[in-house]
């Protein structure tokens, strides 16, 4: 049994539903633009009817802020996707952009990762030697080799 279009449409609250935007959120994508639809088809009663290929759309859109990419930048990718082929090189550029950004972001991420992992072993090791009340004690003497360890580690502590 084939499935017919009127099947496949989705109205606002299943869209809410599978993409976890609230229906305000999913209103505000359509006027700001973000959809690949510049207005969502409206039902006999009115209401938004939005199709399977909208949450994709919605879930790419989600993943690309998720990532920090501003909605301006979306709202374009959005613009340039429904202008059709003939500017593939802008799309790419942009996404090129925000991939940068991303790989900027890790590389900091990384870093902190390193620096809390550093923390832990210390931390640990003070614990399992009963020294962990002297742990960024500022009255205690020994606060520099207690908690940073060697004085180059300092940052890291």
């Amino acid at each position: 049994m084939a499935t017919t279009e009127a099947e496949m449409e989705l109205s606002i609250g299943d869209v809410a539903g599978r993409t976890g935007l609230s229906v305000h959120a999913l209103r505000y994508y359509e006027r700001e633009g973000l959809l690949l639809s510049p207005r969502v088809p409206r039902g006999s009663g009115g209401h938004r009817r939005y199709t399977p290929e909208d949450v994709r759309w919605l879930e790419i859109c989600l993943r690309l802020r998720a990532s920090g990419m501003p909605l301006a930048e979306i709202r374009r990718y959005a613009e340039l996707v429904r202008e059709g082929p003939g500017n593939e090189k802008e799309r790419l550029e942009l996404l090129r952009a925000q991939q940068r950004r991303v790989e900027d972001q890790l590389a900091e991420l990384s870093e902190c990762l390193e620096i809390i992992g550093h923390k832990v072993v210390v931390y640990e090791q003070a614990v399992a030697d009963g020294t962990a009340q002297d742990l960024w004690d500022v009255t205690a003497p020994q606060l520099a080799s207690a908690d940073c360890g060697a004085a180059h580690d300092s940052a890291l502590s």
